[in-house]
């Protein structure tokens, strides 16, 4: 019976693989089902099609060397990389910058703005007076909500508007009356 040559599908020196300490010393049979556990997983992720699979794992088996083996699995990947753990402690540094956060009288003129359809209109002031100091405020820091701010302006000048012509209309008709 003859010996087969090792399968060598590309040109050029072979690869050493991580566990393959000795080209020449003689494959176990455990080095054979790493092998060929490498061609099943190969094959299963399409990298290998189903003649060629064969024709490797037949390979496999029949080798003599870890050398051998390491020619029939030299193109795929060994198998799940180790990653490093994870530091437990980040310095300030390397860690992501906050980005600028929300003015909270921004939020306030917002809501009170929207609790004027709610409450006939008696927080349209306090919406119109948080929503030109958020504005200010936002401005001078760079802080987000603007739009929040302008949300609780408009909301709290629209009542503050229609309960003055609403003032205004009931004056008039008393004054006519």
């Amino acid at each position: 019976m003859s010996q087969p040559s090792p399968w060598q599908p590309w040109q050029g020196p072979s690869v050493p693989q991580p566990w393959q300490s000795n080209a020449s010393m003689l494959a176990s049979h455990a080095d054979r089902e790493r092998a060929v556990d490498v061609l099943r997983a190969g094959f299963s992720e399409g990298r290998l099609q189903q003649p060629e699979f064969e024709k490797r794992v037949a390979r496999a088996y029949q080798a003599r060397t870890v050398g051998e083996l390491g020619l029939l699995v030299a193109d795929l990947p060994q198998g799940p990389v180790p990653l490093p753990a994870a530091a437990s402690y980040v310095p300030r540094t390397f860690l992501p910058m906050a980005g600028p956060r929300t003015n909270d009288k921004a939020v306030g003129s917002a809501i009170c703005g929207v609790l004027c359809l709610v409450t006939v209109g008696l927080t349209g002031i306090p919406a119109v007076v948080l929503g030109h100091a958020a504005r200010s405020e936002i401005r001078r820091t760079g802080e987000h909500g603007d739009g929040l701010a302008l949300t609780g302006l408009v909301l709290g000048w629209m009542s503050t508007a229609g309960w003055a012509l609403m003032l205004m209309l009931l004056l008039v008709a008393v004054v006519s009356a």
